[in-house]
């Protein structure tokens, strides 16, 4: 005989509480494994292939496990300073930036420009802030990265939990599927297919264009011989998730820069302008077409609305699972949404003589 409903409520409202205290106590001590389990879960699908193509699962794990090694640490050398100092400049630069703007503006629209006019006051409140708040925000951030992710955690922990959970992926997978509930396995099991497509589409796919996109744009704008075209396109990839906003911003950026450092040579400030339009045009009909497919279930609001809550709760563990966890509560949400249209509440007397 089958729990009632409402035992079955309780029970599974106790396990979503304990999660969530779980996760409250201790967040930071299971970052490393949060993030290891994130890793494992986007590199199974290579790991599957190669045993396709004739690896066992030890040898596919360890081949993913040193190529994996080999271009962290070539990141680490070549990109991440780069990265890192290209930032620090930025913010460094940002209120002769804003001169330079003043100067532009007062030249050209002096009536504009005086000294009691809004504009430049506000140019010149700008600037400040950036300085002295920009600073300040990297240098907390890289700060508490450096807490939360230490030497220790990078070089060890992450690589070793993400070996191990590769290697039995499958296996676990095969061991969790056996603890659902026997009277309502299809119906979960239906859901948790949904949840991984959903999942797949967005971490994957989603992650993949955004990897490819402010590569990209990062390379193309340092080859043009734009200042900080590297930090720019880290931005612009790094947003490129909701649609139309990464170009927009990182355009508006490089074209922004590209007005001070070209200004008088128009071929260079149009290039500039012509790198944003062939990536959003190759986003658009090639990237996201074939990575993403035409749709991943997690609408861009929903994301950002979860990212948020996640994130003042949890921290940055919360910004780990708060896609894993959009992505359930969307699916979860759609499947109620369905039986919600096929209930005696929602078709009513009217819906059942029909």
């Amino acid at each position: 005989m089958a729990l009632p409903v409402r035992d079955q409520l309780k029970y599974w409202g106790i396990a979503a509480v304990f999660f969530v205290l779980v996760m409250w106590f201790l967040g930071n001590v299971m970052l490393p494994f949060i993030l290891g389990g994130a890793l494992a879960y986007c590199l199974d699908p290579i790991a599957d292939r190669l045993e396709r193509l004739g690896l066992s699962r030890v040898m596919a794990t360890v081949l993913i496990t040193l190529v994996a090694v080999i271009v962290f640490v070539v990141l680490s050398i070549l990109v991440v300073p780069t990265l890192v100092n290209q930032a620090v400049a930025l913010f460094n630069i940002a209120p002769q930036l804003f001169h330079d703007l003043q100067v532009f503006l007062n030249d050209r629209f002096p009536q504009l420009m005086d000294e009691s006019s809004v504009v430049r006051q506000s140019l010149t409140s700008i600037g400040q802030t950036i300085q002295s708040k920009g600073g300040e925000l990297l240098n907390g951030v890289l700060s508490s990265a450096l807490g939360l992710l230490n030497v220790v955690v990078l070089i060890v922990v992450v690589p070793v939990v993400t070996f191990y959970l590769l290697l039995d992926w499958d296996r676990m997978v095969g061991e969790v599927d056996k603890l659902v509930p026997l009277d309502h396995r299809d119906t979960i099991r239906q859901l948790a297919r949904e949840i991984d497509a959903t999942l797949a589409a967005f971490i994957r796919g989603q992650g993949t264009v955004m990897l490819i996109l402010g590569t990209f744009y990062g390379v193309s704008l340092m080859l043009v011989g734009l200042q900080f075209g590297l930090v720019i396109g880290a931005i612009a990839g790094l947003i490129s998730f909701i649609p139309y906003i990464g170009a927009l911003v990182g355009g508006a950026l490089a074209l922004g820069l590209a007005l001070f450092q070209f200004w008088g040579s128009w071929g260079w400030i149009a290039l500039i302008g012509g790198i944003f339009v062939a990536g959003q045009m190759l986003e658009g009909n090639v990237l996201t077409p074939k990575l993403v497919g035409g749709s991943v279930g997690l609408h861009p609001v929903w994301l950002l609305i979860a990212l948020s809550v996640f994130g003042a709760l949890f921290g940055f563990v919360g910004l780990l699972i708060a896609v894993p966890v959009a992505a359930a509560i969307g699916v979860v949400a759609r499947f109620g949404t369905i039986r919600y249209k096929d209930s005696q509440l929602y078709r009513g007397v009217s819906g059942t003589d029909e």
